[in-house]
């Protein structure tokens, strides 16, 4: 029977996971969890209804499809099987990580709906390709019986295979492959560099926690900053809509800086 307490939900996966990986998960492979799954694509399997909270899906790959189904019919579709998806922000908790798609509960279409690929005069907009960007976001909670264990991110896709395909990416490697070298590079090394625009960013690192905008000397400027003390904070500040700073801090960590990020010449 369908159960009206989720209906404003993510989707909430419980995993079992092998002894290989029993141990807490340490600050470096929480790190590791946070990079590898923060702005990749995947292409869905299954139909994944807009939600707030989770929605129940087991480690076997057992799940209540009839359930989803109804909180999709009274909160709508996020996405259908073979939509495109991205996972636009990665919350890592005591027993369970959190996975944003295509901006949660409130995300509509993508700005790559309209980009278009190819060479020359010849392109090809993405959403006529294989794979078709998704009409709306939700969000996946992968929970666990215990703590989170050491898992890296290749485990965790493949743990969310039912319902998650991540190797069928041609659209993304297309626009990825349409890019300047030096910003192709900060992609593939999810990291934002100076000279990137705000799509360019949240295609390498994904969305900012917090924005903020100010005005210095006479010149609007806007902070897009990710990560939370303790731990790294990066600071990526645009200027006439591209990146003019890169600057990273280990807040509560000794407060050291590293270098800002800049292209090659």
């Amino acid at each position: 029977m369908f159960r009206s307490c989720l209906l404003m939900t993510p989707v909430v996966v419980s995993l079992a996971t092998s002894s290989l990986y029993a141990e807490k998960l340490t600050a470096d492979q929480r790190i590791e969890i946070l990079r590898g799954l923060t702005a990749e694509y995947a292409t869905a399997k299954t139909y994944l209804p807009k939600s707030k909270k989770p929605l129940e899906y087991k480690s076997t790959g057992e799940f209540d499809k009839a359930e989803w189904q109804e909180v999709g019919r009274q909160l709508g579709p996020a996405a259908r099987p073979g939509d495109l998806v991205q996972i636009t922000k990665v919350q890592v908790d005591d027993e369970r990580i959190v996975l944003e798609i295509n901006g949660g509960a409130k995300g509509k279409r993508k700005w790559y709906e309209n980009v278009e690929v190819g060479m020359g005069n010849r392109t090809t907009p993405i959403n006529s390709q294989q794979n078709t960007a998704a009409p709306g976001g939700t969000n996946i909670a992968i929970v666990f019986d215990k703590a989170v264990p050491g898992l890296p991110a290749t485990e965790l896709k493949k743990l969310l295979a039912p319902i998650l395909d991540f190797d069928k990416r041609s659209a993304t490697e297309q626009l990825v492959e349409s890019l300047p070298p030096e910003v192709q590079a900060a992609v593939k090394e999810k990291r934002a560099i100076e000279g990137m625009d705000r799509d360019q960013v949240i295609l390498a690192i994904g969305k900012p926690r917090t924005k903020v905008r100010e005005t210095k000397d006479g010149v609007d400027e806007e902070d897009w900053i990710y990560g939370q003390p303790p731990g790294k904070v990066t600071f990526v500040t645009f200027g006439n809509g591209k990146v003019t700073r890169v600057k990273e801090t280990y807040a509560g960590l000794g407060g050291s800086t590293a270098p800002t990020h800049k292209p090659p010449l």
